[in-house]
């Protein structure tokens, strides 16, 4: 993690609806005066995460760039107790100020 402190607010957790709404989040945390958002995604959300995210960067706000990826493996039970394993990713926007 990096060293800037973060809130839950500025975390967009990205499921299943469409991608206008993610974005919409987005833009309206960095018009909030926030300077780094946090898009998170699981399984098959990822794409949609980085669809965001460049949604974001080309469209909107064309001065915020990718500050950081993380990708990770998480462990999640499944319906008949067995172990699954679900990829992640975090991607950190940020806007110079």
């Amino acid at each position: 993690m990096s060293e800037t402190k973060r809130s839950e607010d500025n975390v967009i957790y990205v499921g299943n609806k469409p991608i206008m709404n993610y974005v919409l989040a987005a833009v309206t945390q960095f018009n909030d005066g926030v300077n780094e958002v946090a898009i998170k995604a699981r399984g098959r959300a990822i794409s949609r995460a980085v669809d965001t995210a460049e949604v974001v960067r080309n469209r909107f706000m064309t001065d915020v760039q990718v500050k950081a990826i993380q990708i990770g493996t998480e462990k999640l039970e499944g319906e008949k107790g067995e172990t699954i394993n679900v990829s992640s990713i975090e991607i950190f926007l940020n806007r110079p100020s």
